[in-house]
């Protein structure tokens, strides 16, 4: 589980994944999240630039990051 600390009010989903590290580009983020690879708050998710807020929780590749 991973605990990502927010600094401003949200974070788009791709740089959620790039700055947790789960994904090495923008662009890979871009594909995992197109290809319904990852989950926000236990629902698939689509939406590229989902802002991420506090108390979010996403799923991907078996990791879990809470927004704290």
């Amino acid at each position: 589980m991973i605990n990502f600390k927010l600094e401003g009010d949200f974070i788009p989903l791709i740089q959620l994944l790039k700055a947790c590290n789960l994904v090495q580009t923008g662009g890979e983020a871009q594909i995992v999240v197109s290809d319904g690879m990852v989950k926000c708050n236990g629902e698939l998710e689509y939406r590229k630039r989902l802002k991420v807020k506090k108390g979010d929780v996403i799923e991907f590749d078996g990791q879990q990051i809470t927004v704290i």
